[in-house]
């Protein structure tokens, strides 16, 4: 991989981190790894990373902050600083507390080593795509000016009142636009999920037949009538996004 990629492993017990540390290494490619025994290690370290492998019933905490509690306190971070959350735990009870943070994936220990190879694999290929998509750009009429925004920057947009909201990981903003307009231009890597709403393919953490969950913790209305397309366009788009 061209770039290294800042990898934290976060767990109260030494054998497990030497483990993980030891499995990372065996994936090849250039890659960064700070270990630590606690969520205060973490946090007090102040470092920036783009995966966390992260314990979710860790001790040690003076501010009784477990694994959960850092994946929420990492979620509450500014969204371009938010690594990567890869939950490695006993216990399968928390698989879905583990997606209500947005977590990436949820590896039960002992952690086998081809299943992490694939997870892994499919973090660091997430990290490549989102350097590559933040080359795409997206060209709008702001303030009177022309304003580039990164496409993976845009979580989702909105229509309401004649007007588009982009949802965006620095914050919103609403200009003039027609949906429609930019449901044509941005084909491929955006879709329609209801009359109101147009999202992020590369956002997005889940869906079920009601509502897709964005990267930024929002919830969005699923029309019925446009499940399948969306699923089908969905993975479409992940298996051209794993190739």
């Amino acid at each position: 991989m061209a770039e290294t990629i800042k990898i934290a492993v976060c767990d109260d017990e030494k054998n497990i981190r030497s483990y993980l540390v030891s499995l990372i290494k065996k994936q090849g490619g250039e890659c960064s790894i700070t270990e630590y025994a606690s969520a205060d290690a973490y946090l007090s370290d102040g470092k920036e990373h783009d995966i966390i492998f992260l314990d979710i019933e860790m001790d040690g905490s003076s501010a009784g902050l477990d694994g959960m509690g850092l994946a929420r306190h990492i979620r509450g971070m500014e969204a371009q600083k938010q690594p990567i959350i890869i939950f490695v735990t006993g216990y399968e009870k928390y698989v879905y507390d583990a997606y209500d943070v947005g977590a990436f994936q949820y590896l039960i220990k002992p952690v086998d080593e081809q299943k992490f190879a694939e997870v892994f694999g499919r973090a660091a290929g997430h990290i490549v795509s989102e350097a590559e998509q933040q080359k795409k750009k997206l060209v709008i009429q702001y303030g009177g000016e022309g304003k580039a925004i990164p496409l993976n920057d845009i979580y989702y947009m909105e229509s309401r009142n004649h007007n588009i909201i982009l949802y965006l990981k620095s914050g919103n903003i609403e200009y003039y636009a027609k949906i429609g307009d930019l449901e044509e231009e941005l084909a491929g890597q955006f879709y329609r999920i209801h009359r109101g709403y147009l999202i992020n393919l590369f956002h997005v953490e889940g869906y079920d037949k009601t509502e897709v969950r964005m990267a930024n913790g929002d919830k969005l209305l699923l029309s019925r009538y446009k499940y399948d397309g969306f699923v089908q366009t969905y993975m479409d788009y992940i298996s051209e996004e794993s190739l």
